[in-house]
């Protein structure tokens, strides 16, 4: 079969006959029916091997029919009449700060297209927090946060010098540029101008609250995540990337509104197709229930009359560039272009004028249309929803603005402009005052206040609101780690396993354990936790319905309706959007959580960084593993898997507190205190730890470390040889601590160089440690100065080698606060595969490439002739005409 055979009828009269047949079951029988029949003729043609159409969308037009819409109710006057105010109070804010300052910026025009999907949901859908649920969660697209900001004005909840200072957060009282919790941390719950972030996280969000509500921790009711974007948003991999994970786990309790303006931010999104079309067919493939609402109900008379097919058909031929001409250019233009196109169109608006066409609307401008969309929504059982709203960019702006491809960059309207909005939308401002750009606030005792006060309180209050606090928990003490704080023994095991060890002491808890959730991104395996997959089971929302062939084993692969562990599969940015929704439990459903995700530590800051920075935003409480971390201990993988970097990555995100322990005591000791930070003491912080997978022999815990531990260093030993004149200090890190400990042991017995050995936890926090009593001295010149931790531990005795498995930087950034001869021993460079001994002599952070930097260190201060380094670069075989490895 032909696809000219496909599009074209070659026998109307057949084809009427099943269209007839279709429409009696229709009308006798139902759609159910009506789907079912047409199921089944699909298969048997599948059976006789009739190729089918690839296309799974339907036409063009709106997807419940006008007869099938749940009516509006409410009073639809007043609500275009608060509408149209807070458009202007919006548009004002914006106007207004830029006439202040040109570079603040801001935008009008997405919420001009938007503004009546907001208002639709505002006034009866967003749901408060009630004494039975939490409130609703909605991700609102970021570039539209002007009039959330102008609703909450009207409504009491900002006042105008907020509002004046739109964009100026510095002295705490203006409103930040887009959703931000770290700057509103009683208003907004997500950070989304991060394009496709908010799609993303909004998915998790909903799988997390099913996990909560199969699990019995938190009773989620019918609650709903929106999340709201727009079409040009859907070509950033993250807004799509996850939306099979809905479909497949049946998130009724998600709706997407994808705001299908055409335009992206330099033009039309798909100019010369449809996005429409290609976003249904997407999310109707990933199992979503897919509610187009295009056109508004001027045009339902229209469609009436279309029995011949031909409106319908060029609703389906003409493409989005095409549509975005319509409404830039015109009544006329669209009448010579669009109807002109077929003589019956134009024979069907011959009674209408110019403007009659122009005020054919688009269904997202349409209250009746988005009402019945939402209710739609809201109501459909056993399917995610994503609701596509056509609408125009730069609504009500006219020649300024509306359907231009500069629509993105206005930030003012002319006055011309200025007043045909004014007048178009209402507003009692006269053209006198109009020059100042006054905010409109009805009276409190008006019609408008009275109705918008009481469309809230039937939803339970004031929206968007953010909890700032929640229940402290009762965490574990020290004590509770008392095995990771004793050595093993002789017993070898790495760090990643030292973790996992204190990780099941936390599930096992009483005051904690329910609560903490272990996450991994297919990686269970690797990291030495199948033990867990029996113990805690994982989380599927459809159990187990096969017997694993493991199953005779003692660590089967058990998956559960209450399963404790979210495994995400091969999806780093999935697993940390899990995490991030449980790290907000605590705001979000009133319920801290305690989410601990380990994973590659190559494939998290550096894969997810941009939602580890949301998290600093959305001020999470978790903690983040990144296992086999540092260049040479993950031997056998290679370049793109060998971290050396994700600490500088960490130390960039104000909140996130990092370290690289070596022993399990350290590990222990950080878990704890994290633990007693976040969720004891409610500290908006979160914690990242790298853990390796070299097995070693651990030490019991020395007496009084604790304190250095968390501030980032403490002397781990001194090796001091009777008769040695000179001395170093030993910085060291992570596995290569070991290094440093032997490198210790060489200088003392071969070269007459006693050492203090200290093990530095995190040169992220002595870092920010040291620039904060650097600061206090600057500003405190008089008062007596401040040393930092690292003066207080180092003072200046004698040349400082700090070596680590990581890149120099991460090590050089305590320079500044060390008083002596300072050199720092690193990974710079490309990581590869070989052995662990090959690679540390490679990167030249060994045992060797110490003992060598120390006598060299010696050298420069005149403590030892430059002989003594020759001599130990001979003794060690190593090459001075080696490569550079940041250059290999």
């Amino acid at each position: 079969m032909t696809e000219q055979h496909i599009l074209e009828d070659i026998d109307p009269i057949e084809t009427k006959e099943w269209v007839d047949a279709l429409e009696s079951v229709l009308r006798e029988e139902g759609p159910e029916r009506a789907q079912y029949i047409l199921d089944r003729l699909s298969k048997e043609a599948v059976k006789s091997g009739t190729p089918m159409p690839a296309s799974i969308t339907t036409p063009y037009r709106n997807t419940i029919a006008p007869q099938n819409e749940k009516p509006l109710p409410g009073d639809l006057f007043m609500e275009r009449r608060i509408r149209s105010i807070i458009r202007w109070n919006a548009l004002a804010m914006v106007m207004k700060a830029n006439r202040q300052d040109s570079t603040l910026g801001g935008h009008i025009t997405s919420f001009s297209s938007a503004a009546t999907l907001y208002d639709i949901a505002f006034n009866h859908f967003f749901r408060g927090a009630s004494e039975t649920q939490e409130a609703d969660m909605v991700f609102f697209q970021g570039h539209i946060a002007p009039g959330i900001y102008a609703r909450s004005f009207i409504e009491g909840r900002l006042t105008e010098e907020q509002m004046d200072n739109f964009r100026r957060e510095v002295d705490g009282k203006g409103l930040s540029s887009y959703p931000h919790p770290w700057l509103m941390p009683d208003y907004w719950q997500f950070p989304t101008v991060s394009m496709g972030l908010g799609p993303l996280q909004a998915i998790y969000q909903a799988h997390v609250m099913k996990y909560q509500d199969s699990r019995e921790l938190v009773k989620q009711g019918d609650r709903k995540v929106w999340a709201f974007l727009g079409d040009g948003e859907c070509d950033e991999p993250e807004s799509l990337g996850a939306i099979a994970l809905a479909g497949r786990e049946k998130l009724d309790n998600l709706i997407f509104v994808i705001n299908c303006n055409l335009q992206r931010l330099d033009g039309p999104v798909r100019g010369n197709s449809k996005i429409v079309q290609e976003l249904e067919g997407v999310f109707r493939g990933a199992g979503w229930n897919v509610v187009k609402c295009l056109w508004g109900r001027h045009w339902d008379p229209l469609f009436e009359k279309d029995d011949k097919g031909l409106l319908q058909k060029r609703m389906d031929e003409v493409c989005d560039g095409e549509l975005q001409n319509y409404k830039a250019n015109g009544g006329a233009y669209t009448r010579e272009h669009f109807f002109g196109k077929y003589p019956e169109l134009l024979e069907m608006v011959k009674d209408m004028s110019d403007d009659d066409i122009m005020n054919l609307n688009r269904g997202g401008h349409d209250p009746y249309k988005v009402y019945a969309a939402y209710a739609a929504a809201t109501s459909h059982k056993g399917q995610p929803t994503v609701i596509l709203a056509q609408t125009v960019k730069g609504y009500g702006m006219f020649k300024a603005a509306e359907a231009q491809n500069t629509a993105h960059q206005t930030k003012k309207l002319d006055e011309e402009s200025l007043a045909q909005f004014r007048d178009k939308f209402g507003i009692p401002i006269s053209d006198e005052e109009l020059k100042d750009l006054p905010y409109y606030r009805p009276a409190e005792d008006s019609p408008e206040m009275k109705y918008l006060r009481s469309r809230r309180e039937a939803l339970h209050g004031d929206f968007p609101v953010r909890r700032k606090d929640c229940e402290a928990l009762d965490v574990p003490t020290l004590e509770d780690f008392k095995a990771q704080i004793k050595g093993t023994a002789g017993r070898e095991i790495s760090s990643t396993m030292a973790f996992v060890r204190c990780l099941n002491n936390m599930v096992k808890h009483k005051g904690i354990g329910p609560r903490v959730v272990p996450i991994v991104a297919d990686e269970a395996r690797t990291f030495g936790m199948e033990g867990m997959f029996r113990q805690l089971g994982i989380y599927s929302s459809e159990g187990q319905r096969y017997t694993p062939h493991d199953h005779q084993q003692v660590m089967f692969y058990k998956e559960s309706e209450k399963g404790q562990i979210l495994q995400e599969g091969i999806n780093e940015a999935g697993a940390m959007s899990a995490w991030l929704a449980l790290a907000t439990s605590y705001s979000n459903s009133n319920y801290p959580m305690i989410p601990v995700y380990i994973y590659y530590s190559m494939f998290g800051f550096q894969r997810i960084g941009d939602l580890a920075w949301a998290a600093g935003d959305s001020q999470a409480r978790g903690f983040l593993l990144g296992a086999t971390a540092g260049r040479t201990t993950l031997n056998g993988e290679g370049l793109q898997h060998e971290d050396g970097h994700s600490h500088i990555l960490a130390g960039t995100i104000p909140n996130c507190v990092s370290y690289d322990p070596t022993y399990s005591y350290e590990v222990a000791v950080i878990v704890q205190d994290g633990l007693r930070r976040m969720y004891q003491d409610r500290e908006s912080v979160f914690y990242y730890l790298t853990v390796m997978n070299e097995n070693y022999e651990h030490p019991d815990m020395p007496e009084g470390v604790e304190e250095g531990i968390l501030k980032g260093m403490y002397k781990f030993k001194s090796v001091e040889k009777k008769g040695n004149k000179q001395s170093v200090q030993l910085l060291g890190a992570g596995v290569i601590l070991r290094e440093v400990e032997a490198a210790a042991e060489i200088l003392s017995e071969e070269f007459g160089v006693n050492a203090d050995v200290w093990s530095v936890t995190s040169f992220n926090e002595l870092r920010r440690e040291g620039l904060d009593a650097a600061r206090w001295n600057m500003l405190h010149p008089t008062e007596e100065q401040r040393l930092s931790y690292v003066e207080q531990c180092l003072g200046d005795k004698g040349p400082v080698i700090a070596s680590t498995d990581h890149i120099k930087l991460y090590a050089d950034q305590i320079r500044p606060f060390v008083n002596s001869t300072y050199n720092v021993l690193g990974t710079d460079g490309f990581g590869r595969s070989d052995t662990r001994a090959k690679l540390r002599h490679f990167f030249e952070v060994n045992r060797y490439w110490v003992v060598v930097s120390a006598l060299s260190a010696l050298a420069k201060d005149g403590k030892v002739k430059a002989d003594v380094v020759a001599e130990a670069i001979s003794k060690f075989g190593l090459d001075p005409n080696k490569p550079n490895p940041v250059t290999c």
